[in-house]
């Protein structure tokens, strides 16, 4: 699924040349996960803010409002002057005098809802409870330190719960911990402090690189231009299960944690 270094390079690919548009119609398809919120006529001939991002939502800011944008398990977003007909996956268009925002979801579990503002209405509620952002100063290892102290589960499964730092998706969660050193089934209340330093360091240089190299596009991601992620072409251990660790030759292991896989090196990684 999209994760955030997909979701922030989708918002570049497309943020700049919708800013200040003006929207002319709003076309909706299949039901999302939530309804939109608003009739989608009231949206017409209002102007766009510039988007940003929480974790992994969007936020496009209209005169009256806004809406929050999130890409679900398969969804993607692409920004054109003419997208032609909407096919059977195509779920929201929202034509502006500058293009249409297409959202192509085939699992259907991405959504775009209408709020009064980020602040208030659903998307305060969904939005309500996320960690800090993994490139805020706060994001510390001392900060990542006295969290993982409060829990008592595997230091990936924290990493994954979103509530203690957002973006550190599985492929991501997999990739930083091997950078670290840190065997993922550690349980997360004994990570020492310098390991913890070596983690926050690992999660901003993981995903730093995958913005970089456009995000991963394991089977459809696509940004707005329609462009591929290439950041899992130089994964270390995500996805190689079997194969020799690029570090010490060890064969890269594979271990289900939370119903997903976990790829690590038995060797690299301690705990």
């Amino acid at each position: 699924m999209p994760e955030l270094p997909e979701v922030e390079v989708t918002r570049r690919s497309f943020g700049e040349r919708i800013h200040g548009a003006r929207v002319t119609a709003v076309r909706l398809g299949k039901p999302l996960r939530w309804p939109l919120g608003c009739e989608p006529h009231s949206l017409v001939a209002q102007s766009v803010g510039e988007v940003s991002r929480r974790a992994k939502y969007l936020w496009l800011p209209l005169e009256s409002g806004g809406l929050l944008m999130h890409l679900g398990m398969s969804g993607s977003l692409a920004f054109c002057d003419a997208p032609g007909e909407a096919g059977l996956h195509d779920h929201f268009d929202l034509v502006t005098d500058r293009g249409t925002l297409r959202l192509t979801d085939p699992r259907r579990f991405g959504a775009v809802v209408w709020s009064p503002s980020r602040e208030s209405g659903l998307a305060a509620k969904l939005l309500a409870g996320l960690g800090v952002e993994p490139f805020d100063p706060a994001f510390t290892g001392a900060y990542l330190h006295a969290a993982l102290r409060r829990r008592r589960v595997a230091v990936k499964l924290a990493l994954l719960s979103g509530d203690i730092v957002v973006g550190a998706g599985n492929i991501y969660a997999c990739e930083a911990l091997f950078a670290a050193g840190i065997d993922p089934r550690t349980r997360s209340d004994r990570v020492s402090l310098r390991r913890c330093e070596l983690l926050a360091a690992a999660v901003r240089d993981t995903l730093a690189r995958a913005l970089a190299l456009g995000g991963s596009t394991l089977r459809d991601f696509r940004d707005a231009h329609g462009m591929a992620g290439e950041f899992q072409l130089e994964a270390q251990v995500y996805g190689r299960a079997g194969q020799s660790c690029r570090a010490c030759g060890t064969p890269i292991r594979r271990w289900v944690q939370g119903q997903r896989s976990t790829f690590f090196c038995p060797t690299c990684q301690r705990r």
